[in-house]
């Protein structure tokens, strides 16, 4: 239970900080996020409860995997046990008796929070513990109509999370849990898993080091981080050196720590030179890359410790200022953060294995392939469909259509993984399974099906958004050949010589009197002789050539 010491030791820094990236580092103080874990600020008096310790003994038999788990963590090290954590009062909505103690089975990040106080401050303002809420509203269209509501708790919770409800008995509903989904809607009303990344019942800091803890969700059509980082360099490295990667260790800062490889958690939330490190993983995310267009965005920090994140084409809210967050509750800004501010920040843990110029010129490369994905697909076919809608060719349900399976698809699925796959140095990724496919479809599926939706308007709500544009102005090019589908067009026929130009060539010169045969011989000689000079020009020439080399 007890956090280990800061034992990181002070050494030279080989990058000069500028005022930008201080004013940055100032702000992650202001959030209170130091480089390692703190001290477990709660008394050892608070743990050790007296009804936990016969309940390992009879879990040994009835469930010896979680009872063998217990005894390798480190809570079971620092003599935490089973009541510390699972004790309730009669009160809360989820409490049962259990062998005559009242227990809770969900252990919530409150929980966790009374001895973890900065990781669950940090985790409960972060984008994971929004996740139920950003897709509570979306989901029945899914999850619900193309499939079934089935689909809902196998599926989507268990990474976004379910909102738990409680029976009457105060058991569990089958149908929200069990889950540990990211952003899960806990029955004491936290929001979020600390077992989602660290697993129950050995809560291993190694565990949730390692990119399987977080592959589990990150994965998949919409979020491909997985694939991604295994064909990355970055994932071929980590393969091959996880040995060296010190998962174990109490600190794990980059460049001091480890130097092998990064993982997810080195670049989204690890500690690097003067980076600290944070359970809020969207903090060092400049740009949206899962949204029909990228946007870049501010970190708007409010005054309860949860965060938003807003386009930056819109003007910052000011200080002060109340905002509606995603769960409808409403909060005070207190500060916000650019996307220059926060890709400073993700930069600065690159800087700790490479120089700024390879740096600056990989973060260069990833922001023009979305730049590309936003002005060549993504703005106009959100432009074609929103004039389809508003034209009343398509209607307002989704997934009732075609052309809506061809148009999620595009962003939602090949979109977002050309997009990521620029972000995490993976090429095939980036094109061949992501923006190849992306101009494959948006050609020869999307423009053809909704031209087709589009009928004698057409041209005024698809092709009015591609035509005079540079991004497709080769479609125009159509006499233009190329050798890479193995045809070419043959080469023009060259002009035939005249039958009239033919007689000219063997024909005397008018003011000649001697038969072409009489002249015939003193031609061949004259040409004779003009070769035998030649010949031997070329063999001085070459004897010069030799003489010279020689030389």
């Amino acid at each position: 239970m007890k956090a280990s010491p800061n034992r990181s030791r002070p050494r030279p820094h080989r990058h000069r900080q500028t005022p930008a990236a201080w004013l940055l580092l100032a702000l992650c103080a202001l959030l209170a996020l130091p480089a390692a874990a703190e001290k477990v600020k709660l008394d050892p008096s608070d743990w050790g409860h007296p009804a936990g310790e016969n309940c390992a003994s009879c879990h040994e038999k009835a469930s010896p995997g979680i009872a063998e788990q217990w005894h390798q963590s480190a809570h079971k090290t620092a003599g935490v046990n089973c009541m510390d954590c699972h004790q309730a009062d009669a009160a809360d909505v989820d409490a049962i008796e259990h062998e005559g103690h009242v227990i809770a089975t969900i252990v919530s990040p409150k929980d966790c929070g009374r001895c973890h106080e900065k990781e669950y401050r940090e985790q409960e303002g972060s984008v994971h513990a929004e996740a139920y809420a950003i897709i509570k509203d979306r989901v029945p269209a899914l999850a619900h109509n193309v499939t079934g509501p089935e689909m809902q708790a196998a599926g989507c919770d268990q990474c976004h999370g379910s909102q738990v409800k409680v029976r009457g008995d105060g058991t569990l509903d089958p149908a929200t849990w069990p889950n540990s989904g990211i952003g899960r809607i806990n029955p004491d009303g936290s929001k979020g898993s600390c077992s989602s990344c660290h697993g129950r019942h050995s809560f291993s800091k190694a565990q949730a080091r390692e990119p399987s803890a977080c592959v589990r969700c990150h994965s998949g059509p919409d979020s491909p981080d997985k694939e991604i980082f295994e064909a990355s360099k970055h994932g071929m490295i980590y393969a091959a050196q996880r040995d060296a990667m010190n998962l174990h260790a109490d600190t794990w800062v980059a460049g001091q720590d480890y130097t092998a490889a990064p993982t997810c958690v080195t670049c989204h939330m690890g500690a690097a030179g003067k980076v600290p490190a944070t359970h809020d993983v969207g903090m060092r995310n400049a740009w949206a890359l899962n949204t029909p267009v990228s946007q870049r965005q501010y970190l708007v920090v409010l005054d309860d410790g949860s965060k938003l994140e807003l386009p930056a084409d819109t003007k910052p809210p000011k200080r002060g200022s109340e905002l509606t967050k995603a769960d409808g509750s409403t909060a005070k800004v207190k500060v916000v953060a650019t996307p220059e501010r926060r890709r400073l920040v993700m930069s600065t843990v690159c800087l700790e294995c490479h120089s700024k110029t390879m740096t600056e010129g990989f973060m260069r490369q990833f922001d023009d392939v979305v730049e590309l994905y936003n002005t060549k697909f993504g703005e106009p076919a959100a432009a074609i469909m929103a004039g389809l809608y508003d034209a009343g060719l398509l209607t307002p349900l989704p997934f009732d259509e075609p052309l809506e399976y061809t148009y999620w698809e595009l962003w939602h699925d090949e979109g977002a993984r050309a997009r990521h796959g620029a972000s995490m140095m993976s090429p095939n990724h980036a094109w061949w399974e992501g923006m190849y496919v992306v101009g494959r479809n948006f050609y020869s599926r999307f423009l053809p099906e909704a031209r087709a939706v589009a009928g004698e308007q057409a041209a005024a709500l698809v092709d009015a958004h591609i035509d005079g544009a540079d991004d497709h102005a080769w479609l125009a090019n159509q006499g233009e050949g190329n050798p890479i589908l193995g045809w070419m067009p043959p080469p023009p026929p060259e002009p035939a010589a005249s039958a009239d130009a033919d007689a000219e060539s063997t024909a005397p010169a008018p003011d000649s009197q001697e038969p072409a045969a009489e002249r015939a011989p003193d031609a061949d000689a004259g040409s004779a002789a003009v070769d035998a000079e030649d010949a031997a020009a070329v063999a001085h020439a070459g004897d010069t050539a030799t003489e010279e080399t020689t030389q």
